[in-house]
């Protein structure tokens, strides 16, 4: 987290709990150290995406798909999501819960790395969500903005990873090169004339482009 503490406590005591899968998933993720996305992203992401209304949606990285069943609550009727997980025990546990959610015609996931599966895909979406290795957001950009729709949002998470984006001081020695390439990332994003682009210090950083 980058806020203050009291900050983070302060906004998480104002959303409301999940129950269901939803929970059940949120147990896990504390209990296997599994990263996903924080409560106030979470929030963030269902309220956007509610007056984005996409029928189409790529996600890049399902871990145990608790994001990608999020992303599916304010789908069109009939819409469809795209997501992109490496690691063949993710995908596992994510199908089993896909499936829980009786989410199997809705959610597809993609079996590879996302650099690329990217480069292999050729379709359009209305929303794209980031969240996977941080270092190749920029190898990502150029595929996400060839299949992003014209009106669309790319929707970036963990962009100020730590606050070490933001200043030199926090910089661990071996996380150097996700800095700069984070660095890199976000300079193309919020100076790229496609786009408009705010980023906003909840979570671990969110960046919120919209593609004229």
């Amino acid at each position: 987290m980058i806020n203050y503490d009291y900050i983070n406590e302060y906004i998480r005591k104002t959303i409301k709990k999940s129950d269901g899968l939803l929970s059940e998933l949120e147990d896990f993720a504390k209990e296997n150290h599994v990263p996903i996305i924080q409560p106030e992203v979470a929030k963030l992401l269902l309220v956007v995406g509610r007056l984005v209304k996409p029928e189409r949606i790529l996600e890049v990285g399902t871990a145990i798909g608790y994001s990608a069943i999020i992303l599916s609550s304010f789908l069109k009727p009939g819409g469809k999501i795209d997501t992109i997980e490496r690691y063949e025990l993710m995908i596992e546990r994510a199908s089993a819960n896909i499936k829980k959610a009786n989410l199997e015609n809705t959610i597809n996931i993609i079996n590879g790395d996302a650099v690329d599966v990217l480069k292999n895909l050729d379709k359009k979406y209305d929303m794209i969500f980031l969240d996977a290795a941080k270092g190749q957001y920029p190898e990502f950009f150029p595929e996400c903005m060839r299949m992003l729709k014209s009106g669309g949002l790319l929707f970036s998470d963990n962009v100020l990873y730590k606050g070490m984006i933001a200043n030199d001081e926090l910089v661990v020695r071996r996380k150097k090169t996700i800095v700069k390439r984070m660095r890199d990332f976000l300079t193309e994003i919020c100076s790229n004339e496609e786009l408009d682009t705010s980023i906003i210090p909840i979570g671990d950083g969110v960046a919120l482009s919209y593609k004229k």
